[in-house]
């Protein structure tokens, strides 16, 4: 019998419960994978918290690997026994075996292993849609990161470095300021002790950046601004500390004509033509060694609970690990 984690309400770790599920046969368009490792990323505890509401009850998690174990009919692309990676599927990762849409699912490349490939995919996949379409950074270039000892984090330093740019990043302390550097972030700054805004003008001699790249939120927003030069680029991707709300839009002219976005995922990836590009491009990353992806975290898959706990207590560094 297989197992997976629900949440039949929303709250806090302790409403992830680990049941045993019974899974048909795949439909058309649909695979069912024998799954080996997932991926947590912080976007889980939103759907587990109900600050994002899926219908109850509801699976979590959106990135994983394993192997197919099934297919139904009108999948052509991939073959029973295929290693397989996704980042972007519906709810449901946290799980031994699922049933999944095939078009979410990518081929790894030998060079790749498993559990590199569930730390990887949502976050990895995140990056590229980051620095690679929605501002493409090139070499020369100064960014921002806020979280840079993050999972998001520790990837978009060393891909943005690799590309040739010199990279800012935020970090809670001094241990996470090494991990960040070790990992591309030129200026790693200690937040909880330095005025970011204040550092960032110094290290550019007042001249800001073209781009941030916030996945925290509430707590940092309005100051990222202050960071950004004229006609810049502030890309809101995270609520880790709660959404921003109530923004007047006249802050932006205030400040240079600012721009803002707020990106997802699931929109830039929506088209099978578009994950499999944008796969490429970070398998081609990863296996040119201009990025390392570190799994700093394993737990066994019932044990989600506490890794939520030790996630949001940022007691956790870079990528973590669910072990099937």
């Amino acid at each position: 019998m297989s197992h997976a984690i629900h949440v039949h309400k929303y709250g806090g770790p302790e409403v992830m419960v680990w049941e045993e599920t019974v899974l048909g046969k795949p439909k058309p368009g649909e695979a069912l994978i024998r799954q080996t490792a997932v991926g947590l990323n912080f976007v889980d505890v939103y759907n587990r918290s109900g600050l994002y509401q899926a219908p109850l009850p509801t699976g979590l998690g959106a990135e994983g690997a394993g192997v197919i174990e099934a297919l139904g009919e009108d999948v052509t692309d991939l073959q029973v026994g295929d290693r397989v990676a996704y980042g972007n599927s519906p709810l449901g990762a946290y799980a031994e075996e699922r049933l999944i849409p095939a078009d979410r699912l990518v081929k790894l490349p030998d060079g790749i292993d498993d559990k590199t490939a569930a730390a990887m995919m949502l976050k990895g996949l995140t990056v590229q849609y980051l620095i690679r379409q929605i501002y493409k950074v090139k070499r020369g270039d100064t960014i921002l990161c806020h979280a840079a000892a993050g999972g998001v984090g520790l990837i978009l330093c060393q891909w943005a470095k690799h590309l040739g740019a010199t990279v800012i990043g935020t970090v809670g302390s001094d241990a996470k300021a090494a991990e960040a550097k070790a990992h591309g972030c030129d200026h790693p700054i200690v937040y909880t002790r330095e005025d970011f805004v204040k550092r960032v003008a110094e290290i550019t001699d007042g001249k800001k950046v073209p781009v941030v790249y916030d996945g925290v939120g509430k707590d940092t927003f309005m100051k990222s601004l202050d960071c950004l030069a004229p006609l810049g680029l502030m890309v809101s991707f995270g609520n880790a500390s709660g959404p921003v709300e109530n923004i007047n839009l006249g802050v932006l002219a205030a400040k240079g004509s600012l721009f803002v976005t707020r990106p997802t995922l699931f929109t830039y990836a929506a088209k099978r033509e578009s994950l499999l590009a944008m796969a490429k491009d970070l398998f081609d990353a990863v296996l040119s060694g201009g990025v390392k992806i570190q799994v700093n975290h394993t737990y066994p898959l019932k044990e989600a609970a506490r890794a939520h706990r030790e996630l949001e207590s940022r007691q956790t560094t870079g990528s973590t690990v669910l072990t099937v």
